[in-house]
């Protein structure tokens, strides 16, 4: 690529409110993997931690006045799209987003999405509103979550069910929930609060 497409595909990115592509890839001395600079666009109002993993087709927006603060460790497959259009998204360490895709989008007034530490976000969920992803939590499956709360715990590796962090998955739509450490929906079109179980219902605790 000559230096003057460059500098042309460096106009409109940073029309849209993003960073060029050496700045995009500039934030790898931070240690951060840019894996494709061409293809990942990060605005440069995001606050972006140490150590993360960025695969190409990654969009992390923050617009001026909202908020996108990203911790260490996370690995963002293609497909995740974090968009702090008015709002605000925080995000810690250690979480994993997509395979399959991921959106988080703070796009209304008071929009606020916090996500903790070593959650998996697969299959094309979609956070929306005030919704709290705590620590250890999982979105699995194409769920469009609007003003929830999975509670803190331990991560999907834990051997025992009953400890790891709330748990959506399937597919459909779920609104204004609360889902407990060991708890779990599973929804196919809609989530209710009376679908709830423990996690070891799908997930036998191993014997000892």
């Amino acid at each position: 690529m000559t230096p003057d497409l460059i500098a042309t595909v460096d106009r409109m990115r940073r029309s849209q409110g993003f960073l060029g592509i050496e700045e995009t890839l500039g934030l790898a001395e931070g240690g951060t993997a840019i894996l494709d600079p061409f293809s990942i666009l990060i605005s440069p109002g995001v606050r972006l931690g140490e150590g993360n993993v960025l695969h190409p087709g990654v969009t992390l927006f923050c617009a001026p006045g909202a908020e996108l603060s990203v911790g260490r460790g996370n690995v963002f497959h293609g497909g995740t799209l974090m968009a702090a259009d008015t709002g605000q998204i925080r995000i810690g360490d250690d979480n994993q987003f997509g395979e399959g895709g991921f959106v988080a989008r703070a796009n209304r007034a008071g929009a606020r999405i916090a996500i903790g530490t070593g959650g998996r976000y697969l299959g094309g969920a979609a956070v929306y509103g005030e919704t709290e992803l705590g620590s250890g939590s999982q979105l699995l499956g194409m769920i469009s979550v609007t003003d929830c709360r999975l509670g803190a715990g331990a991560t999907h590796r834990d051997p025992d069910p009953d400890r790891r962090g709330g748990l959506l998955k399937g597919f459909g739509t779920a609104r204004n929930l609360a889902v407990g450490a060991g708890e779990v929906i599973a929804g196919e079109g809609t989530f209710s609060a009376g679908a709830l179980k423990r996690q070891s219902f799908f997930h036998p605790k191993a014997k000892p």
